[in-house]
Parts: structure tokens; sequence; C-alpha cells
């Protein structure tokens, strides 16, 4: 089912959850003992994270070879492996760097033929050991632009013409950024950017974590005004360690509000931090259920268990 079929058809609150792909060399039966406990809740997709390898140079034979290494393969294979063992949707995460335009068509057409429907559409963060994202030749620099080709072979419009060309049927996610993406220069500009991915073709939009429901409000309001009518799904992650009081805002540019921060700071053990941490998170879903979301998008990392919890304490 597509993404934005499940969300105007769904009658009550869903969940969704994001993954990401076991390292090189680990097994996939790790991954599926993270999922295993949470199909207890009926996740209407699970989205599977892809990222750009890294670019090394290595000498042989008195050569100097540019090899890309990727730390995390297997996005699509986890993808076909997940529905396949679990019958639930998956969105596999499709970014610029990496890909040429034409290299973007043939694996669009791979997952085409995969019966894959459902594409989330980001750009992806600059290459590792690099400060800024810099596109392949010919390929996109930006997201829209991704969006964009997309939907044009779901019109059955391809980077060459083709006689009797049959159009893909894929439904578009694109990210969103409650509180700016780090690279725009203002809130405004940023959202005139997302409003560019929906015109282009997105059907809906899941948000980057934010820890404030004030500041998700204030992003769909600037959303509608603006005349941006998709779905606008929360990204949320259960927080529940010391260490995340730094690293989230660190790696992914938000802020943590102060009741949130002095619940976790005032808390004596390490249990009790996590106790704090998933129960201001189970609020803030409370929050935003009660301001009538279609659906939670729950970001799962590591083992998964924060995200169990905190759903037990939602819907059990």
């Amino acid at each position: 089912m597509h993404v934005i079929d499940a969300i105007n058809q769904s009658k009550d609150i869903f969940i969704s959850l994001e993954i990401t792909p076991p390292n090189k060399g680990q097994s996939i039966e790790e991954l599926f003992q993270v999922i295993d406990p949470l199909t207890e809740f009926n996740p209407a997709f699970i989205s599977v994270t892809y990222h750009q390898p890294q670019v090394v140079y290595e000498e042989r034979d008195g050569v100097i070879y540019r090899i890309p290494k990727r730390k995390k393969p297997g996005t699509v294979g986890i993808c076909a492996a997940v529905t396949n063992r679990y019958k639930i949707d998956t969105v596999p995460h499709f970014i610029l760097g990496g890909f040429s335009k034409f290299e973007t068509e043939d694996a669009l057409i791979d997952l085409h033929f995969l019966g894959i429907e459902n594409i989330f559409a980001v750009r992806g963060d600059p290459a590792p050991g690099e400060k800024t994202f810099i596109p392949e030749k010919d390929g996109h620099r930006y997201a829209s632009e991704l969006v964009q080709q997309i939907n044009k072979m779901n019109k059955g419009e391809y980077l060459e013409p083709l006689e009797s060309a049959k159009p893909t049927n894929f439904c578009i996610g694109v990210a969103g950024y409650p509180e700016k993406h780090y690279e725009s220069p203002n809130a405004q500009k940023d959202m005139a950017f997302l409003k560019n991915k929906v015109e282009q073709g997105a059907h809906y939009i899941i948000t980057q974590m934010f820890f404030s429901f004030q500041v998700y409000k204030t992003f769909v309001e600037k959303a509608r005004e603006i005349g941006i009518e998709v779905p606008i799904l929360p990204g949320i992650k259960p927080i529940s360690t010391m260490g995340q009081l730094s690293s989230l805002p660190r790696d992914f540019h938000i802020s943590l509000p102060s009741e949130l921060v002095e619940a976790m700071e005032g808390a004596k053990t390490p249990t009790e931090v996590r106790k704090a941490g998933i129960g201001y998170t189970k609020k803030l879903c409370e929050e935003l259920i009660d301001y009538g979301v279609p659906g939670i998008h729950v970001y799962t990392m590591g083992k998964g268990t924060a995200t169990q919890e905190l759903l037990i304490q939602l819907f059990r």
C-alpha cells in the first residue's frame, strides 16, 4: 500500500518505524531481533535509511585507486527481507550522493521491478569527511530535483525518449525540518524549499525529530499558511540516556526543552534517567495525538528497546 493511502485511510492513530541497516559483516538477524517485538504495534510501514559511501584512496602496485566503501550496505535487500518476513510495507530512503541522474533512474527501475512502490527522497548528508554536500557529475543537487525525476517517471517520462514507456507508481515522501535544516539561512527559506518539494510531487512529509509540541505545531501552521497541504507526520525519537542530551543536538541540529533536560539531569540513576526521558517522550506523543496527527513515525536506533518501552506505555 502507498504510504499516502495508509495515512488517508487510517481511522486510528498509527505508528511507523525507521531502521538503519546493520554494519557490513553483521547479520540481518540482529535487525529482526529489533523488529520482532515491535510488530505487536502493527506498524503501517517501516522506512530503511541509506548512507553515502566513504571514499578512500589506496595504493596498489604503485597505482592510487579511488575506492568507495559503504559502512551500512543493504537498504534494498533489507526492504525486501522485511516485507517478505513481516508482510509490512517498506520505504527505502533514496539519496542523491553517489548517483548520477541516469544511475538514479536505473536504481528506481530496479525498485519498480521489485514491487517497491514507496520512496523517501532526501538529499542525504555530505560524504564522510566532507563538510558540504557535493553532487555527482550529472547528479542532482537538491532533493526537489529527485522528487521531480521520480514524479516524471510516474508519468512515463524517462531521461531519454522511449516508445510506449510504462509509468512507475511511486509514492514519494520527503523530509521537513521543524527547527529548519542546518544549512538553510532561515526558517522562511527552508519552508520555501519544502514547498518546492511538494510542488514537484511529494505526497507527504516526515519531520526531523523534535522534542517540543509547540515546535511541531508552529511548523505545521507555517506550512499550511504558505499552501503546503500534504500530511505532515511527526518524527519522534525516544530519549533515554544522558549522553543523548549532547549527541542529539550535535548530530541532528535540534534543541532540547529545559523541562526534558532538567528531568533527566535530576535523575540519580541510569534507570531513572531512562524513565524520565521516555516519560517525557510519551507526554509529547500524547500531545501530538490530541492535536490530531494521523500517525507517529518513530526513529528506532540501536536495539529498539526504548521504542518498545515508549509504545508499550502509549498503546498497551
